[in-house]
């Protein structure tokens, strides 16, 4: 996972940069009206991506004027770089919302021109002890990130904190609903196998206890963006094509020649293919709507 994290110092300089620009600029381009003023009371948040975005809007509700930076899903967080309308909306936020653990550096720069905003990172607030980030398929570290959201809302506007609880508890509990989904179709398919083009789904696998079969070597050379060793290939398609695993779990974000080849593979070989993504999909609703589809796809698969 290192290189993931190592990330351009261009990043870094372009938010400083573009924060003398932002000065001349007033419109927020995330379509949600002025980043300068708000929009009546509502309280300013900028999140990393629209993931986070959604959770945070589920919380907040119309009292909050939310930004993501990332809202694209061929977008990369970890090579984003910055532009003057991001720059100005961290500079008026009220609350910002990071995912953390090496996924969105380029955000942390932005972060500290909020220099009077409450900042939340999902990673430390998940607190997994697993070095994978990609925390928003963490479904209790999800809930957990939501009551810091309520909290940190309630804080900056507390006549509506009871609102914000109560959304909180109100989401946690769709949350909840989904946790017991996913292991009720664990129970239901005792000992079962997949195979994953990145490992971006992990805590909902470990939510629904499925094994993650990738073969190491397969793994550690896409985490570390290296060349998957022959070897490593070889192993991993053969569990394919002699159905040893009941499914591949394949990121549509990392397209390569390898993921588009094991994907063909699997389909030649009738392995069900369940797409998962890092970022909200456009025909989803929010986080609960897109997760639902996720843990209904899983299903789907494990169930052919």
């Amino acid at each position: 996972m290192t290189s993931r994290r190592t990330k351009s110092v261009l990043a870094a300089a372009s938010a400083l940069a573009v924060l003398a620009l932002s000065a001349c600029s007033s419109t927020d381009s995330g379509g949600s009206g002025t980043a300068g003023s708000g929009s009546g009371d509502q309280i300013k948040v900028v999140a990393a991506t629209d993931v986070w975005g959604s959770v945070v809007s589920a919380i907040g509700g119309d009292k909050v004027q939310v930004k993501s930076i990332i809202n694209d899903p061929s977008a990369d967080p970890h090579s984003y770089e910055s532009t003057a309308d991001d720059a100005l909306a961290a500079k008026n936020a009220q609350l910002t919302l990071a995912n953390g653990g090496g996924y969105d550096d380029f955000f942390s720069h932005l972060a500290d021109q909020a220099s009077g905003a409450k900042k939340l990172v999902a990673y430390d607030i998940a607190a997994t002890g697993n070095e994978n980030e990609h925390v928003w398929y963490d479904l209790p570290g999800v809930e957990k990130v939501a009551d810091q959201v309520a909290n940190a809302l309630g804080q900056i506007q507390p006549a509506s904190k009871q609102t914000f609880d109560d959304n909180a508890k109100a989401f946690k509990g769709q949350v909840d609903a989904l946790l017991k989904k996913a292991a009720d179709l664990g129970a239901a398919h005792p000992g079962t196998k997949v195979v994953v083009t990145e490992p971006v789904a992990h805590y909902l696998l470990e939510s629904a206890k499925i094994t993650d079969a990738t073969p190491k070597a397969f793994s550690d050379a896409v985490e570390n963006e290296t060349d998957v060793p022959a070897t490593a290939v070889g192993d991993f398609t053969q569990l394919i094509k002699s159905k040893q695993v009941k499914a591949l779990i394949n990121n549509v974000q990392t397209v390569t020649p390898l993921t588009q080849q094991v994907v063909a593979t699997a389909k030649s070989a009738d392995v069900p293919v369940v797409d998962v993504a890092e970022t909200l999909p456009a025909d989803v609703k929010g986080y609960i709507d897109w997760m639902t589809k996720e843990v209904d796809s899983l299903s789907g698969a494990l169930n052919s």
